[in-house]
């Protein structure tokens, strides 16, 4: 085309939705309008039963959707789908929409690219043209980023001995509790191998953790310690933490935090032990473990966590590759690219 491609991400209230969109479009280093999508209770129906409609959002967010029309769609999570294939159907131009996590089976014939982890939606009989599967999540801790929150945090952190070992809480899930006792558990373990090293726990508590382990994870690890509670609120330093971690252990509930984890170059180690996490995050770590990305945080630690190296871990760019070979066949032809 004879101008850049106008391309909208669709973020929602969902932050692992947001990360992976935002992850993905800030890879293609191309510019891009962000559209805040927001739900009706409408939303909660199936795909199959939205179809390409925009019955789940509410006023303000369909009235984001007008011209002019994007020529790329990057959009993430289930809710989301309906309305990126609504903008293909009424943009009376071709529409590359790529999606990221399965958006059902309903109308996915319709998306450019579906780009799904590979321990996610096993398919019978292997994966349709349109997906591309990727080594975790993607998201938006690139080399820059993390340099930039070391430059921040490094000075605040200053006084504290190293090493450093992040330790990254996650909590409970739909399927899975996360009590305090497990959370007694991780720190004391934590706190024993950061105390024979002679360095600094680095805690960071997301918004699933709840007060109760956050309590009890205070208890379990002293000082040295540098600590964020979600529920407390504040200047949040968790890419600061990943950024100047020597090591990091973070809990396996969550596919986005350990792919994020393993954007940084260090050992990370997943805190997972039996019964904690679902199959699907099960399957997520052992991918992790055999690439060599991680390694399953040892179930009776002694000593120092070894300390390795292994490339940064973020499938965006490779989504973002995947984009930009559909744009450029999709309009080259044309002389539109």
């Amino acid at each position: 085309m004879s101008h850049a491609p106008l391309i909208w991400t669709l973020t929602d209230d969902r932050a692992g939705n947001v990360a992976q969109a935002l992850g993905v479009a800030e890879a293609l280093q191309r510019p891009f309008v962000t559209k805040d999508i927001r739900y009706t209770p409408l939303a909660r129906l199936p795909n199959i039963v939205t179809g390409a409609r925009l019955v789940g959002l509410t006023p303000e967010s369909r009235m984001a959707l007008t011209p002019p029309w994007p020529d790329v769609v990057v959009a993430a999570g289930r809710r989301t789908a309906p309305a990126a294939r609504w903008i293909k159907r009424h943009a009376g131009k071709p529409v590359i929409i790529a999606h990221l996590m399965n958006p059902g089976r309903s109308g996915a014939e319709e998306f450019d690219l579906i780009a799904v982890p590979r321990h996610d939606c096993v398919v019978p009989g292997g994966d349709a043209p349109n997906v591309l599967r990727t080594t975790g999540a993607p998201h938006r801790l690139t080399e820059l980023r993390l340099k930039s929150a070391a430059d921040v945090w490094s000075a605040r952190l200053s006084h504290l001995p190293r090493p450093f070992v992040a330790v990254i809480v996650g909590g409970a899930t739909h399927s899975k509790p996360f009590p305090a006792a497990l959370a007694v558990e991780l720190g004391r373990k934590i706190s024993g191998l950061t105390a024979a090293a002679g360095g600094t726990v680095l805690l960071a508590t997301s918004r699933r953790t709840g007060r109760d382990a956050e309590r009890a994870l205070l208890e379990a690890i002293p000082e040295p310690r540098k600590t964020f509670f979600w529920s407390d609120g504040g200047d949040n330093p968790y890419f600061g933490f990943l950024a100047l971690a020597d090591a990091v252990v973070v809990t396996g509930d969550s596919v986005s935090m350990c792919s994020e984890a393993c954007a940084t170059p260090g050992p990370v180690y997943i805190y997972a032990p039996d019964g904690m996490v679902a199959p699907k995050h099960a399957r997520l770590h052992k991918n992790l473990y055999e690439l060599g990305f991680a390694r399953p945080f040892p179930e009776n630690p002694r000593g120092n966590l070894d300390s390795w190296r292994h490339p940064p871990l973020n499938a965006a760019g490779d989504v973002a590759q995947a984009i930009d070979n559909l744009i450029g066949k999709r309009f080259t032809s044309s002389g539109r690219a």
